[in-house]
């Protein structure tokens, strides 16, 4: 199994980073490179806990479904996605928000643990390809995270 983590400081308060980051709309945007999409559960809007929601998506050139539930949903500090049907053996993702800077920002906090499918040829793609890609996937959907929370009418 891999893990890896992602912080990320955005200019706005705990609830709203909190929010936007359950927002389907705004993963779906933040991944339009992939042509991912909710084709399935909760397709549109925020979700909350216990809701599943079904992604499919372009990468490495295959399309992939995964299907996540929202397991543990703490607003506005916590929640945890975890994958129910998919390409992973395991797939669990936790998203901590911790306020900074007097509440006007918040230190946002992705862990992700993953393991690829078929050991021992999924553990060898976990350290040399998956863990980078999607590190990056992370990133790039946090950068799109900070610019839909801070942009006005937000707060």
């Amino acid at each position: 199994m891999s893990r890896f983590e992602v912080t990320t400081l955005v200019p706005a308060p705990p609830p709203v980073v909190f929010d936007v980051s359950l927002s389907v709309d705004v993963h779906t945007t933040s991944f339009g490179h992939t042509g991912e999409r909710a084709v399935a559960g909760v397709t549109s809007g925020t979700l909350a806990l216990g809701d599943q929601v079904t992604w499919r998506a372009r990468h490495f050139g295959i399309t992939w479904h995964l299907t996540s539930v929202i397991s543990v949903c703490e607003r506005p500090s916590f929640f945890v996605d975890e994958q129910v049907r998919g390409p992973f053996r395991r797939w669990h993702h936790a998203h901590t928000f911790q306020a900074a800077h007097d509440g006007a920002a918040t230190l946002m906090t992705d862990v992700v643990d993953f393991a690829a499918p078929v050991p021992p040829l999924g553990t060898l793609a976990d350290l040399l390809v998956l863990k980078r890609y999607l590190s990056r996937l992370i990133l790039l959907r946090n950068a799109h995270i900070q610019a839909v929370a801070a942009a006005p009418g937000q707060r």
